[in-house]
């Protein structure tokens, strides 16, 4: 890396200038690369879209460099020719520009162009020097913030930042992004269609373990986010670690011939409990799988046989590949940043399903997206939208309902029920809906008017009763939304003493609709 000094005057007290006493030590930079490639878009336009698409001003080292480009940058997506002249307007009163020599140092770059074959290695030259600057920058903030010890802000948060601020600086700007041929994504779709044919022809997702659920959804696909809603006492909670226990149950894995890891059913699952602690969360998992009330189990409330069958199954769970986050108040970027450390251990595939309980207790991560709560949930809808496409795995985020149901005589949930922002419909691919009718028929048992006869009331009564019965155990998933298949709805059995959601031997198990 060399440092030129054609037509440059060095920036007083720059990067260039050493403190007193201290060995020179230059941030790397390339003025020559950068002269080059300003030279070449000079000359010829075009090359400007070799590198526009990741190269950006502040790119640049030298301020000079940063103020052409922006303003080659700005003419051209005008539509209009960038040469000395078209650029004199926009840069004359230019400062920075003005002490390389003004209008005449433009002219200076377009007679030194030797050749613009070379603009796009030049624009990767420029970028791959300013991600080294931003390196020794973050570095160095690093080591400041550890030497500063307050008590907002612990060494984990560092960490989570400096990853955070790690992770951003690797993928801004990212050369290897843009279009890719249709044969590829073909690949990729044959790929899906090969794995669901060998489970069967039901799935190309992670199983549900619900049988009639994944025949709905095809099972939960990567890149998707999905929507699992209900009011309190509906199953919300309970619907997630069931899934979530049966999706770290089915793992399976195998290695090819090259000693690569491939996921063959089932995933890794990463379960962040907002809202109850890891060992209310495991109770609940134990209490369901033993089938043992959750109650005696706090309590200690066991015979024998109970205590036999919860030591028995919890020692079938010791290895299930199910991670719990109970971290409080967690924003999406320390989120993403722990779904990233998770990934990257078991050779790759340490993740392959994301479930969050619930959306509404995630943190939009401070500024002023938290001054209004709608913004802010946008914010974080979007951004379990881009990690479910940048970790490719199924993102399930659980979600409070209006109360607005409530006041309705028909309970079941509708699209427009969801809370706090539209974006969560907009942004979700699925949305669901849990909702048990024997919930709200169990609360009103209907009373005999005054002016009601004994035969009138007995009917109703009997008219509830059946209803009632045919309620009970019975949940219902309804799909509002599905951006792969059908809506409708699916029936599950569901226990109310172990809240077990299961597959329901019945006939007719949806409810579709035409849409």
């Amino acid at each position: 890396m060399s440092t030129s000094t054609l037509h440059l005057t060095p920036i007083p007290g720059g990067a260039d200038a050493p403190a007193e006493g201290v060995p020179a030590r230059v941030p790397p930079h390339n003025y020559e690369a950068e002269q080059a490639l300003l030279g070449a878009i000079l000359v010829n336009n075009r090359a400007y879209e070799k590198v526009s698409e990741y190269l950006l001003a502040e790119h640049f080292a030298h301020p000079a460099h940063a103020s052409i480009y922006r303003a080659c940058g700005r003419l051209l997506e005008a539509g209009h020719m960038v040469t000395p002249v078209t650029l004199k307007t926009y840069l004359e009163r230019d400062a920075a520009v003005s002490e390389v020599g003004g209008m005449e140092y433009l002219t200076t770059l377009v007679n030194s162009v030797v050749t613009i074959i070379n603009a796009g290695d030049y624009g990767r030259q420029i970028y791959d020097l300013y991600l080294r600057r931003q390196l020794i920058d973050l570095g160095e903030d690093l080591v400041n913030n550890a030497y500063t010890v307050d008590f907002d802000s612990s060494a984990r948060d560092h960490i989570e930042s400096a990853e955070q601020q790690l992770y951003d600086l690797a993928t801004t700007g990212d050369m290897d992004q843009g279009f890719q041929q249709f044969s590829d994504a073909l690949a990729g779709a044959i790929e899906m269609a090969q794995n669901a044919h060998r489970r069967a022809g039901t799935l190309a997702g992670v199983t549900t373990g619900l049988i009639d659920m994944d025949r709905k959804l095809g099972g939960l696909h990567p890149s998707d986010l999905l929507i699992l809603a209900g009011r309190p006492s509906m199953g919300k909670t309970s619907l997630a670690t069931n899934i979530a226990f049966n999706a770290a149950k089915a793992y399976k894995e195998t290695i090819d011939d090259n000693g690569i890891r491939k996921v063959e059913e089932g995933a890794r699952v990463a379960f962040f409990s907002l809202e109850m602690s890891a060992e209310q969360l495991a109770s609940r998992i134990l209490a369901e799988q033993a089938e043992i009330s959750s109650h005696k189990l706090r309590t200690g409330d066991l015979d024998d046989a109970d205590f036999q069958r919860m030591i028995q199954v919890s020692q079938e769970l010791q290895n299930l590949p199910l991670y719990i986050d109970d971290t409080p108040a967690l924003t999406v970027s320390a989120l993403r940043t722990r779904c990233r450390r998770l990934a990257r251990q078991n050779g790759g595939q340490g993740l392959g399903l994301i479930i969050i309980d619930y959306l509404q207790l995630l943190s939009g991560g401070g500024g002023k997206s938290s001054e209004n709560r709608v913004q802010e949930v946008s914010a974080i809808t979007r951004g379990l939208k881009a990690l479910a496409k940048e970790m490719d795995v199924p993102v399930m985020a659980l979600s409070q309902l209006s109360r607005a149901v409530e006041q309705r005589d028909d309970k079941k949930p509708q699209l427009a029920d969801l809370r706090e922002s539209g974006s969560i419909e907009q942004d979700a691919d699925v949305v669901m809906f849990v909702y048990r009718e024997e919930y709200y028929l169990a609360r009103a048992e209907p009373g005999r008017k005054p002016e009601e006869d004994e035969a009138r009331f007995g009917e109703r009564y009997t008219q509830w009763q059946e209803r009632l019965e045919k309620a009970t155990n019975v949940g219902e998933v309804i799909i509002g939304k599905q951006r792969h298949g059908p809506i409708g709805s699916v029936r599950l059995f569901f226990d109310s003493q172990y809240t077990k959601f299961g597959n329901l031997v019945n006939a007719d198990q949806y409810a579709d609709d035409d849409e």
